[in-house]
């Protein structure tokens, strides 16, 4: 079974998998400790369902086991006409990462079924309280890096990351955690234009331009707009200058120009990027951004 759902995992587009039984994070404590020191910025909801994410099995009532996926996404960064980018993850012609793996899981999902008839399962995407990257770590994915991503050795980080929780008790050899190939390296550290790598393995996220430009609330102030370069919407600095992914610094027109943000309205932006990864931060977060780069000349225009 484990060999068919591995390349039934495979065809689907997952570059690597994994299988845990359900347990403590191993890098739990760390996760508290941060909290505590406020490293996470305003995003409030690290703090809640604390119990879940230390027991998984909150989130499924007898888990027995957890499969961990990894899909690549895209090397190439969207760009305006003019050359202004956003993070290689926020595909703008392409469904949101979110919808598109629980899709692909939910065909794995299937397969559990048939294979396990009593089973029940969940997938997890980005959004349940679960600490998926150290879950990952715990299959035997990857190790995490001095910059607290989940590099998988010959794939790298940039990969989107699933997980399905499931009460079948599928058999599979343990697996045991990679040792750390970052060695002496700190280009990822050196390449944080922010500071937010403030050690190896220690990030503070209200720092991190990813953070400032996507889930923070706030307007960008000039000194970190200064420090965001050509990209609007999140960052890649850290993963761009690890020797452990691969060289790319191509970019793909997807994305309007400047302009074309400030002249479309809410209706016209949800109608074209609704399911897609921009509209977590929406068109205001968008705007504001770009006003904060001095990157248009709408610079007067009223943010609703």
């Amino acid at each position: 079974m484990l060999s068919r759902f591995t390349e039934k995992a495979y065809s689907l587009g997952f570059a690597a998998i994994g299988f845990s039984r359900p347990a403590r994070p191993p890098h739990m404590d760390d996760f508290l400790r941060r909290l505590r020191e406020g490293r996470h910025g305003d995003m409030a909801w690290l703090e809640r369902n604390l119990d879940v994410r230390e027991d998984p099995r909150r989130l499924l009532s007898g888990c027995r086991t957890i499969i961990s996926l990894a899909r690549p996404y895209p090397s190439q960064k969207p760009a305006t006409p003019e050359g202004l980018t956003v993070s290689r993850y926020a595909r703008p012609d392409a469904e949101d990462y979110h919808v598109e793996l629980k899709r692909l899981c939910g065909e794995l999902g299937k397969f559990i079924q048939q294979a396990f008839p009593d089973s029940r399962s969940r997938t997890c995407v980005d959004s349940a309280p679960i600490l998926e990257r150290d879950i990952a770590y715990a299959a035997g994915l990857g190790f995490i890096g001095k910059n607290s991503m989940l590099i998988i050795p010959g794939i790298g980080s940039g990969v989107f990351l699933a997980e399905i929780l499931t009460t079948a008790d599928i058999p599979f050899p343990a697996a045991s955690p990679l040792e750390s190939l970052c060695g002496d390296c700190t280009r990822c550290m050196d390449a944080c234009p922010t500071g937010a790598l403030e050690a190896p393995y220690l990030v503070d996220a209200s720092k991190c331009l990813s953070y400032l430009t996507i889930e923070w609330k706030g307007k960008v102030d000039e000194k970190t707009a200064e420090k965001m370069g050509d990209c609007f919407l999140g960052c890649d600095r850290c993963q761009e200058a690890c020797p452990l992914n691969p060289a790319d610094d191509s970019t793909c027109v997807a994305l309007p120009s400047a302009r074309e943000f400030f002249l479309m309205d809410e209706q016209a932006f949800m109608k074209r990027f609704g399911r897609t990864a921009l509209s977590r931060p929406g068109l205001a977060k968008i705007r504001s951004n770009l006003m904060a780069m001095g990157r248009t000349a709408f610079t007067q225009i009223e943010l609703r």
